[in-house]
């Protein structure tokens, strides 16, 4: 087995891993896991001959996202230890304590602005193979079209009367991120490998970007709320009662995990092959 295979399957494993710890409520150990799993993925993409085409752009894209879970890693463990435990989630918005609330939105803007910059990168990798297939590339733009609908409709419903222009200030990064994942996976349709693992990993990334983005916003309004005048119905003196709905579909921690770690994964397999494909052709 070659060193790049072996670096894939150790990644594969790690990724497997790091689901399971979120499974099981192991927010450390899914981290590093996740950690490693992206290592590996960046080794594997490093010594692949057939990625010459996309090397670069996918390595750095896949670094970036590694600083992004290094950077988890350290804050999840600073909370850690000041408070003894973390609040994970949508519930951190709705402490009674605003401050730290809003520390942790800020940190999730962060760590969106990490995110896009590693979805530019992979965007950048895969948009730099030669395009060869029309009629793929029409059913990901019709794909890609729905999902921009389903994300912009998603957003629309889910601010709840908040002022547009505040939100878009506080989500932009995973917002952008969302949308060029999903141009990307517009165009990967003329690009796809022969078993269409550039497509489907790109088409993951979106939904994951798109997933952080409505879990920002949604922390964002329900601090809004919770630090706003009251606006609500009331069942008794100082309780509110929140009247909106969450529109995104809910899924657990395990699952938006699987889902990033399989979009990344998928996007550096499939760029590869890709490539050593266009090399061969």
């Amino acid at each position: 087995m070659r060193l790049s295979s072996g670096l894939l399957v150790g990644s594969a494993v790690a990724g497997l891993l790091s689901i399971a710890a979120a499974l099981l409520a192991m927010p450390a150990a899914s981290l590093q896991f996740t950690l490693v799993m992206l290592l590996a993925l960046l080794g594997y993409v490093l010594l692949e001959r057939g990625a010459r085409r996309v090397r670069w752009p996918v390595a750095v894209g896949i670094g970036l996202l590694a600083a992004v879970a290094t950077t988890r890693l350290l804050w999840w463990r600073e909370q850690a230890d000041e408070a003894g435990w973390l609040t994970y989630g949508k519930g951190v918005a709705t402490t009674a304590m605003s401050e730290p609330a809003r520390e942790m939105i800020d940190r999730e803007r962060l760590a969106a602005l990490g995110l896009l910059l590693g979805v530019v990168c992979l965007a950048a990798g895969a948009l730099a193979l030669p395009a060869r297939s029309r009629r793929r590339g029409a059913v990901t733009s019709v794909l890609a079209l729905t999902l921009l609908t389903w994300l912009g409709l998603s957003l629309g419903r889910g601010s709840d009367r908040q002022p547009l222009l505040d939100l878009a200030a506080t989500v932009w990064p995973a917002l952008l991120a969302a949308v060029v994942a999903i141009g990307a996976f517009a165009l990967s349709g003329w690009r796809a490998d022969r078993h269409w693992l550039l497509p489907l990993g790109l088409f993951l990334l979106s939904v994951a970007a798109a997933h952080a983005c409505s879990e920002l916003a949604t922390a964002w309004s329900d601090w809004v709320i919770a630090t706003g005048p009251p606006s609500d119905a009331f069942l008794e003196p100082g309780m509110r009662v929140n009247t909106s709905a969450d529109n995104f579909p809910q899924v657990s921690w395990a699952v938006s995990a699987a889902i990033t770690l399989a979009g990344v994964g998928m996007v550096a397999v499939g760029a590869s092959r890709s490539s050593r494909e266009a090399d061969a052709a």
